[in-house]
């Protein structure tokens, strides 16, 4: 109790006040200042300082305390080049230059000069990204503050007597002492319907050379999640177009799919595969690089413009280079950009590539500002940091518009190990995930994925009928084979029934390998199954099995266009149409031997 008196406003009856000029004002001016002070703070005496300021260009500044009152021509010029660059005026190619003119003067003229009250403070130590200021006290948490020198940074510290700023430029721009406002806005980015087919910073600046991207709204990047009663059940399938995952680990519209493995696996492989499967679905598709290398970045991008897929996708990146700010404020860019499109009723995909390294930056961050570390040096709030992010992905009402937000986020293991932090972590948030494991990978089963780790917590809810009834026993299969094969491995005598398995089993993991960018429609895949679940993959060299089986998609899709017809208009497979393809597939086969064995006489 001894401390409170020390905790209320303290009450004053007089107070301090600084003058910056040009021209020093007459004694009527300097009379009216100080009543407008007295009157302002609720003071009976003003002690005012006059200081000369010829960089103001005309007119003055008042400080008073950690507000102040800009009537100066530089205060001006900086509201009218933010003006400019905000483009708050019609410039269309029809104007011409003496149009152009005579808009920016009609502006100026209509400029009032009035008071810039602005809360300041100032530059107590700068480095590694970070700022710490004394003044702005009544600064919010993600509020945009600006230096004197016109670069922006982000609150992400508040103490008692200093705020701790994340900066967004570059730092050898900034001196101690340095001059810091408060802008009183939120940080966020501006969205457009252009984005789609850009390349983009964390900041929203386009990054690909293409020119300025034209810009209909604002967003702020930190946003509520939808309410349980705003959210649609998961039933509609986000096809990846990947037969291993579409088939056992089914994802759909609104859910949030992990993809965790070791370094080189895959797995923004399939990240890249599910974001070309969705070109003509009417998807808006955002892939977010978190510390990833420019050149990576570059590749990704080459790739979906050959496959025909930069169209619809949006590439949001922060990379290695790049401060630890962009890296740490790049993912809520992203889903600032998905949730405009949301509002529209679209269905959006959002890959963030990856989510350590984003806990990585979120780290250095934190260190940098001083908060206490915990597990693996992490901030306390880790696990926040990437549940507020993931949380904002759902499926909404049909009365909200029904649109769809679904996230693959990726993680990064080290051997193997998905009881680390982070990764326990993020597989506590999401919907399920799909495990990439090394020795799949260099054993040549690509995508590498584990059946018994890999798991979807919606599960068949996000299959359509045909692909449910397709899929049948497949993993069941899978699992019976891996188990089989292991006790095996040593054992030349078997019985007919265990080779069969072994059989089947290894001509089931031929038909999962699957080229990087080749990804199966929702007809092709149910085929593939249904032909596999008949073991009509067996008696066929494994060495040629994927050639059968391209062989056969290629004979369909030219020849009996009726079944692909038939299963993208019903996504049905009733037990008559499931024999009319086991017979289409077994003539076939048939044939396909018939001619090679011809081939090889």
């Amino acid at each position: 109790m001894t401390d409170e008196p020390e905790m209320l406003d303290e009450v004053k009856d007089h107070i301090e006040a600084t003058l910056q000029y040009v021209t020093k004002p007459d004694e009527n001016r300097l009379k009216g200042i100080e009543e407008f002070i007295k009157n302002k703070y609720g003071v009976s005496d003003v002690v005012l300082e006059l200081k000369e300021n010829k960089s103001l260009k005309g007119g003055f500044i008042l400080r008073v305390e950690n507000e102040e009152y800009d009537w100066s021509n530089r205060g001006r010029l900086r509201q009218l080049r933010t003006l400019l660059e905000n483009r708050e005026y019609d410039v269309s190619v029809e104007n011409k230059p003496g149009d152009i003119v005579s808009i920016l003067r009609a502006q100026i003229e209509d400029f009032k000069l009035q008071a810039e009250n602005q809360e300041i403070g100032f530059v107590l130590r700068v480095g590694d990204g970070v700022a710490m200021i004394e003044g702005i006290d009544h600064a919010f948490y993600g509020e945009i503050v600006i230096f004197e020198n016109g670069i922006k940074g982000m609150v992400m510290s508040i103490e008692r007597k200093r705020t701790g700023i994340m900066l967004f430029g570059d730092e050898d721009d900034i001196r101690e002492g340095m001059k810091v406002a408060r802008t009183m806005s939120e940080a966020g980015i501006e969205v457009g319907d252009d984005l789609p087919g850009r390349v983009i910073n964390a900041l929203g600046d386009p990054i690909d050379g293409k020119g300025r991207i034209e810009k209909n709204g604002f967003r702020p990047v930190e946003h509520p999640a939808p309410s349980i009663v705003e959210r649609h059940p998961v039933n509609t399938p986000m096809e990846t177009g990947i037969l291993a995952i579409d088939s056992m680990f089914p994802i759909g519209r609104g859910q949030r799919e992990l993809i965790i493995g070791d370094r080189q696996t895959g797995k923004t492989s399939i990240a890249i595969d599910t974001i070309i499967n969705q070109k003509g679905k009417g998807v808006i598709c955002i892939y977010v690089a978190i510390g990833q290398k420019a050149s990576t970045v570059a590749k990704v991008a080459q790739i979906l413009e050959n496959k025909g897929a930069m169209e619809h996708t949006i590439i949001v990146s922060a990379t290695a280079s790049e401060p630890a700010s962009m890296q740490y404020i790049a993912p809520y860019s992203g889903t600032a950009i998905a949730e405009y499109f949301l509002d529209q009723g679209k269905d959006v995909l959002i890959v963030y590539d990856d989510l350590s390294k984003h806990a990585v930056a979120y780290r250095e961050i934190s260190l940098l500002l001083g908060r206490s570390p915990g597990r693996e040096a992490y901030p306390g709030d880790v696990f926040y940091l990437h549940s507020r992010l993931l949380e904002r992905s759902s499926r909404l009402k049909e009365s909200l518009g029904g649109g769809s937000i679904t996230a693959l986020p990726i993680i990064e293991t080290l051997e193997g190990d998905v009881s680390a932090y982070i990764p326990t972590n993020v597989i506590s948030i999401t919907d399920g995930q799909i495990f990439l494991e090394e020795d799949l990978f260099f054993e040549g089963i690509r995508p590498a994925v584990n059946v018994g780790l890999s798991v979807s917590r919606v599960g068949g809810a996000a299959q359509c009928k045909a692909m449910k009834k397709a899929t049948g026993a497949l993993r069941i299969n899978l699992a019976q084979f891996r188990e089989m094969e292991v006790f095996t491995q040593f054992s030349s005598d078997l019985d007919p029934a265990t080779k069969e398995l072994l059989d089947n089993g290894r001509a089931l993991m031929e038909i999962l390998k699957q080229n990087v960018g080749n990804p199966l429609s929702m007809p092709e895949q149910v085929i593939t199954l249904v032909a596999a679940n008949e073991k009509l993959f067996m008696g066929i060299e494994l060495d040629r099995v994927k050639e059968f089986q391209t062989d056969l998609l290629n004979e369909i899709k030219e020849n009996y266009e009726n079944i692909i017809s038939e299963l993208n208009i019903k996504k049905e497979l009733p037990d008559g149409f499931r024999d009319v393809i086991i017979k289409t597939v077994r003539d076939y086969k048939e044939k396909w031997l018939a001619q090679k064995m011809s081939k090889t006489e």
